[in-house]
């Protein structure tokens, strides 16, 4: 992790970290932002027709996971590499999607909706579920200081506030719904990768965190919406609670635990021994 100012690709002590830094919120903030992705059918033909994320799932997570880790906590040079792999694998994503359109993944317009269902994503679930309240002026810095990562990648202009994000889906909303690719990953997402009981448990739990983050429009063109007060309902009775507590036990389990006093030696002052912070970067490579 990077911690000169001069060296550091974001801001050492800026907001970006801190969202970053939380295991649980990224969770179901990536899955989230993968669900709302799926509603912008040129996004979804370039996923659908050139990635293997149902063959490689966790190979997809895990370079996702590094480029996010790279960008956000590692330093200017190593953020520049990161970006011009991108940049090169965007090159060879382009064709034409079931409604007759050409896509191509270095599209400035695609790459800026990419970005800011993604960021929108992680935002709202540490607001959400992370361990912090978030100020709407902190808001507003994450996301100045996550556009010069969407620039870098591509894009030509960027939302800077959370006015701008709203202003800037509700121009887009009449582009975005779901076509038979965008079930297809919805319903793949919904399964998850999990095979032991417990862990469908928990997945089960993240996946409807991130379905309770979508606008109620998203989750409508989705089919996972019922009647908005029943989801308001169940959102706030149930969903909302839950994931709050699995994400509590995430991160616990995410936090190393200190080492444990030799030979029986109690530790000073008879203190419990306390569980160690990890670091970011091991979240994010996680």
């Amino acid at each position: 992790m990077s911690m000169d100012p001069a060296e550091s690709y974001l801001r050492p002590d800026g907001v970006a970290r801190m969202v970053h830094s939380d295991l649980p919120s990224m969770l179901i903030g990536g899955i989230s932002a993968l669900l709302l992705q799926t509603l912008h059918p040129l996004a979804m033909a370039g996923v659908a027709e050139h990635s293997n994320y149902q063959a490689d799932p966790l190979g997809r997570l895990r370079r996702t996971a590094n480029f996010v880790g790279t960008t956000t906590f590692g330093t200017a040079a190593e953020a520049e590499k990161a970006v011009q792999q991108v940049r090169r694998v965007h090159r060879r994503v382009t064709g034409i999607a079931p409604d007759g359109r050409p896509y191509s993944a270095g599209d400035p317009d695609l790459v800026t909706f990419i970005h800011v269902a993604e960021v929108s994503s992680f935002l709202e679930s540490a607001r959400r579920f992370g361990p912090r309240d978030l100020t709407l002026a902190q808001c507003d810095q994450y996301y100045d200081e996550m556009a010069p990562v969407a620039l870098a990648l591509g894009a030509e202009w960027v939302p800077r506030s959370v006015a701008e994000v709203d202003q800037y889906f509700r121009r887009l909303r009449p582009e975005l719904h779901a076509g038979a690719q965008a079930f297809q990953a919805r319903d793949w997402l919904r399964h998850g990768v999990s095979r032991r009981r417990e862990q469908r448990a928990v997945y089960a739990v993240l996946h409807a965190a991130a379905v309770s983050l979508l606008p109620p429009w998203a989750r409508s063109e989705l089919g996972l919406s019922s009647p908005l007060p029943v989801d308001l309902l169940v959102d706030t009775v149930a969903v909302i609670p839950t994931s709050r507590a699995v994400s509590a036990g995430l991160r616990w389990l995410a936090t190393p635990q200190a080492a444990a006093p030799q030979d029986g030696a109690t530790p000073q002052n008879g203190a419990t021994p306390q569980r160690a912070m990890v670091s970011p970067p091991s979240m994010a490579r996680t």
